[in-house]
């Protein structure tokens, strides 16, 4: 009896690209317990890479990184075919009056300011993605 069988479960993955440990560590261990897959870096080159390779349902983007900015990697994912569609949050230290319009111009598609407010994370995520699984 095929229509019988339960729906198979497919967990929506989530690039997280963060250097600070400490952050990454938190984001990693909140979005797990909430039961997303996460892919993490801390450089914004090897997020270009994940992302094409990986295809996540969302990314997490810090906007200060030792290789090139956050921003820079955000307008190279929009420009990319394989990756203009996958939501860009920025999160980030930068708190200054013009950054958060800075980053939606570069082409992130929401802002979250550090020290991060778990709920406010996790209702942006479900805003984008919906919940971490999806019946298929």
């Amino acid at each position: 009896m095929q229509g019988d069988e339960p729906p198979k479960l497919v967990t929506k993955r989530i690039l997280i690209v963060e250097d600070n440990e400490l952050n990454m560590k938190l984001l990693r261990d909140v979005l797990d317990a909430y039961g997303y897959a996460t892919i993490t870096t801390g450089e914004g080159a090897e997020a270009l890479t994940l992302a094409r390779d990986k295809r996540p349902n969302l990314i997490l983007m810090d906007l200060q990184l030792p290789d090139i900015s956050g921003f820079d990697a955000v307008r190279r994912l929009k420009d990319q075919e394989a990756t203009r569609t996958i939501p860009v949050i920025a999160v980030t230290a930068f708190a200054m009056v013009g950054d958060e319009r800075k980053a939606l111009t570069s082409g992130c598609d929401a802002y979250l300011a550090k020290p991060i407010l778990l709920r406010d994370l996790l209702d942006l995520v479900e805003r984008f993605i919906g919940q971490a699984s999806d019946p298929r």
